[in-house]
């Protein structure tokens, strides 16, 4: 899948799907997040268009060789972090898909049916690898302001691994091994009513 899309291909996917992606993404963690949530600058005030993009949590380690930057490691972090703006966020820019890790919570995964879009969850634990997927830096923002893991990172990738585990259809990956869990502990420690 290459992004950013310019229609609604998202909207296709389900949780299980498996998506390599290339084309362009842009990084933004808490500060990127508070701060578009916030200032909620317009269109024109922000050095790239996030229309029909991917947003990935991740705060990457970044080297800068000459007058480029080259990505060293950019494994995810954790979504639930920005879950109280990224509902907000992904509506009011045109955000297609959310990548990161963990998951997030039922006013993001309302966002994602009203955006026909998706979260994706990569691989924890592979910066390196995931790492060797981005083919170059094209931009930054705020870099100065935010610091190289806040700011936001525009990067071209090319086959970047990642699944669906949210979709635009209200299915959650992560909401339902969390009720499957709780069944589970409650079996465990012998409430009635839980051997189903």
């Amino acid at each position: 899948m290459c992004f950013p899309l310019s229609g609604n291909e998202t909207a296709d996917l389900n949780v299980g799907d498996t998506v390599f992606i290339s084309g362009k993404l842009v990084t933004a963690r808490d500060k990127a997040h508070q701060f578009l949530f916030n200032e909620r600058p317009g269109i024109k005030d922000l050095p790239f268009d996030l229309k029909g993009s991917l947003i990935y949590h991740c705060g990457p380690i970044v080297k800068k060789i000459g007058s480029e930057y080259r990505i060293v490691a950019c494994g995810p972090t954790t979504s639930a972090r920005v879950d109280m703006y990224e509902w907000w966020v992904m509506q009011e820019y045109g955000i297609s898909a959310i990548m990161g890790k963990g998951g997030m919570g039922g006013r993001t995964l309302d966002a994602l049916a009203k955006c026909g879009g998706v979260y994706l969850h990569t691989i924890g634990g592979a910066a390196a690898f995931l790492a060797e997927k981005v083919t170059r830096v094209i931009d930054v923002f705020k870099l100065e302001e935010f610091g190289i893991p806040e700011a936001m990172w525009l990067m071209e990738v090319e086959d970047f691994p990642a699944i669906v585990t949210m979709d635009s259809h209200g299915k959650s990956l992560h909401e339902a091994v969390r009720k499957e869990s709780e069944k589970a502990y409650l079996r465990l420690i012998g409430l009635p009513g839980q051997t189903t």
